[in-house]
């Protein structure tokens, strides 16, 4: 069956206030004075991956619930000025938003702004149907309502990604995406043992690769059973934000998948698409092209 979209990503779309700050954690103080001055732009978990997938040649559709609002005009913005395809469904509490405290380090704290879904928020699941059968891959964000579309996913027959950011293996909120996702993306930063919890996603779902990043430690990739080590790839600048390394890990692992590559070579183009995006400003929303990622790649090997 021929198909429209490489990548369908479902939520993640939203608003991001950047603020840098001259350490974290930050201690208490009336006030501050900082720089860079303060800038929102759109771009969060959704929209990265989207962005990245998109500049690597792979045909791009995202579906979300956006709001009416100045904030959403700027999610709309940035997927009409990359080229990127948008479904959008009204959502009444207003465009997601959040607050990025970044450190000199690149490492950054995020405030989540929780009060704009409601319980009954949902994407269309007609809608969800008609693009995920014009879909080879579906990435679905953890963010609500996503859950609720993996059942369409599955029946449209199209294969499902998920990250689970800094899922804890235990909060039952992350399990529906755990355990339908055919690739399962999370990070190491809040669990007690990284390689049992790989093996728990494999035990109780249907995931056939799971891969955890661990930031500089680089990454562990669990295929056909077997735990294996992927390197950090070294940036190609300096870090100055790590917001949306995960993303761009994702979107050059999906892009290495789709073309037919294994999953260890998948892992490394995840690695130097993140090592990359570790040195682009929060500030801005920008992703490596698929040129400059086998370039890097070629490298990478021919040294390694």
């Amino acid at each position: 069956m021929s198909t429209e979209t490489d990548v369908l990503v479902l939520g993640g779309a939203g608003v991001d206030t950047i603020v840098y700050v001259p350490e974290l954690p930050l201690p208490y103080a009336d006030s501050y004075m900082v720089r860079p001055g303060i800038e929102t732009r759109a771009g969060q978990t959704g929209d990265f991956v989207a962005l990245g997938v998109s500049a690597l040649g792979l045909r791009t559709h995202h579906l979300d619930m956006i709001g009416d609002d100045d904030a959403g005009d700027l999610v709309r913005a940035l997927h009409r000025d990359r080229g990127i395809a948008l479904t959008e469904v009204p959502l009444p509490g207003g465009t997601k938003r959040a607050v990025n405290l970044v450190g000199p380090d690149g490492r950054r704290l995020s405030l989540y702004d929780d009060s704009r879904s409601r319980e009954e928020d949902r994407l269309p699941p007609a809608t969800v149907r008609a693009l995920a059968v014009a879909s080879r891959h579906a990435h679905v964000s953890i963010t609500y309502p996503c859950a609720f579309a993996l059942p369409e996913l599955r029946a449209a027959g199209v294969t499902v990604s998920t990250d689970l950011h800094n899922w804890d293996g235990v909060n039952v909120y992350h399990e529906p995406f755990a355990y339908e996702a055919d690739i399962v993306f999370l990070s190491t930063t809040t669990l007690a043992d990284t390689e049992r919890t790989m093996h728990q996603v494999v035990e109780r779902g249907r995931a056939d690769v799971v891969v955890a990043t661990a930031g500089a430690e680089g990454a562990y990739l669990l295929v056909d059973g077997e735990l294996s080590h992927i390197p950090a790839v070294t940036p190609p600048g300096p870090v100055v934000d790590s917001n949306g390394a995960g993303d761009a890990f994702a979107a050059g692992f999906l892009f290495g998948r789709l073309t037919g590559e294994p999953p260890r070579r998948c892992a490394l183009y995840g690695a130097v698409a993140g090592a990359h995006a570790c040195t682009v400003p929060a500030t801005r929303a920008d992703s490596i092209g698929r040129g400059e990622l086998l370039a890097r790649v070629a490298v990478w090997e021919a040294t390694a």
